[in-house]
């Protein structure tokens, strides 16, 4: 499966969330980028976010966030 740029904005949006807390959303701000905002929106689509600007992980978001914290982990030099 190759990485395609929405893909790859996706994986930037969830590596932003902290997964030490619940407690701890996002939100798309107005100078965010228009990929971002887009990729936030997908992924609301796609049930891993609360809100389509933003907001809090699912719990399918959570775990999807943590896998791909810690591929990135395993991946980076």
């Amino acid at each position: 499966m190759a990485v395609s740029a929405e893909l790859n904005d996706e994986i930037r949006i969830l590596n932003l969330f902290n997964l030490d807390t619940s407690l701890e959303g996002i939100k798309a701000h107005k100078d965010a980028t228009a990929e971002y905002k887009a990729a936030i929106s997908r992924l609301y689509q796609k049930g891993l976010l609360t809100q389509p600007d933003g907001g809090y992980l699912t719990d399918l978001g959570r775990h999807c966030a943590e896998h791909i914290q810690s591929a990135l982990r395993i991946l980076s030099p």
